[in-house]
């Protein structure tokens, strides 16, 4: 049976209700990355919640929430076709009782709640889609395979792999993070980032008594800092911020040891390539002081490329078939889509619901929009 436009963007809007109720529910589960617990718990409830829909593996994962691996079969689809590889994560920046002092709550079409918008509501948009394609018997075209990933908050050090070896089976990418605000344009580029930590370490004196004697830390932190500020390119979109810096022990005493800790963020597999050499060769201007640098680029670079150009003309296609007008955009921020892009498979991210403040009290979703963005997901996912 062949979907229309209208099939799906119908099948979407009837489940308004059902919807803001699985949302609620996921969002009930307070889940900050680094609480096993709580995060397990939320997985348990996904596994579940899923289990109607495909195969369900459980990855256990000692430094935190289990992740979870859905696969959706396509029936009459040969083996031979690839499938297509969603990406969602259920942890969030918010502690522990978050929930309980600010529950979700509805105002007209907008929804607000702590880990709505990235990215709770994704989990339900991306079930109820599923649950909508088996109802009408829909063929997929291709089929579907789900990660639901526990730590993408942090950086995903333990999902990072799991990421990269499941994209490499399959043909595309659908991340369903937040779209670019205000526009809601959907993704075909983000920075890599790199965390870097500097440390120093100078000489004690009495700064008093024998300045002489010493070498100070900070004092080279200062030059340090300065040298790092100047590796950002702005014409690139190559950055660089000292985010947190500390040293020293009291104030008569000549610093003996100080350090910072650097974000960077590049475009460019080349401009990422130069931070991390140029970090490894910072040389101190102090006589007596060691500088060492550690760290990487912990998430590449998610180029845009014509494969991924093409991925978002289909899909900028059908959303038009809906009576969307998606927009192409770019972000600072990194996603697990950073991952699968950087291996070369067509990534399209910025597939959830639009809304805005993320990782802020005011976080919050379009009723609508998350709607449209179901029915977009259903013609994804029977068309491409």
């Amino acid at each position: 049976m062949s979907i229309l436009p209208s099939d799906a963007l119908e099948a979407a809007l009837k489940r308004r209700d059902e919807l803001l109720t699985l949302a609620e529910t996921l969002v009930t589960y307070d889940t900050p990355s680094d609480d096993k617990v709580r995060c397990d718990a939320l997985a348990d409830e996904l596994a579940a919640r899923y289990a109607p829909l495909g195969t369900v593996e459980r990855m256990n994962n000692p430094q935190g929430g289990d992740h979870l691996r859905i696969r959706v079969a396509a029936p009459g689809v040969t083996n031979e076709v690839k499938p297509v590889l969603i990406l969602c994560h259920y942890d969030t920046v918010w502690s522990a009782g978050t929930v309980a002092q600010r529950p979700m709550y509805v105002e007209g079409d907008r929804a607000f709640g702590p880990g709505l918008y990235d990215m709770k509501v994704s989990l339900a948009m991306a079930e109820l889609a599923l649950h909508s394609i088996k109802e009408h018997a829909w063929p997929l075209a291709r089929p579907v395979v789900l990660l639901l990933t526990s730590d993408e908050e942090i950086g995903s050090p333990t999902s990072r792999a799991l990421i990269e070896t499941t994209a490499r089976e399959g043909n595309h990418v659908l991340v369903l993070e937040p779209p670019v605000e205000p526009d809601g344009a959907l993704k075909t580029a983000r920075k890599g980032i790199g965390m870097f930590n500097v440390t120093i370490t100078g000489r004690a004196a009495h700064a008093g008594v024998e300045p002489e004697k010493g070498a100070s830390a900070i004092s080279e932190l200062a030059y340090q800092i300065l040298a790092i500020h100047a590796l950002a390119d702005h014409a690139a979109g190559t950055t660089t911020n000292v985010g947190i810096v500390q040293g020293g022990t009291r104030r008569n005493v000549v610093p003996a040891e100080a350090r910072m800790e650097v974000d960077a963020r590049a475009w460019t597999s080349a401009e990422a390539r130069r931070l991390e050499e140029a970090f490894q060769n910072l040389r101190p201007v102090t006589p007596g002081v060691q500088v060492e640098a550690t760290g990487s680029f912990s998430r590449p670079p998610m180029e845009r490329t014509p494969a991924s150009r093409q991925l978002f003309a289909e899909a900028r296609r059908l959303g038009a078939d809906l009576g969307l007008n998606l927009g192409e955009g770019a972000t600072g921020g990194g996603s697990d889509g950073n991952f699968t892009a950087a291996l070369g498979i067509p990534t399209l991210d910025g597939l959830g619901a639009p809304g805005e403040g993320a990782h802020a009290e005011h976080e919050q979703i379009s009723i609508s929009g998350a709607l449209e963005r179901m029915a977009l997901l259903i013609m994804l996912l029977t068309h491409m």
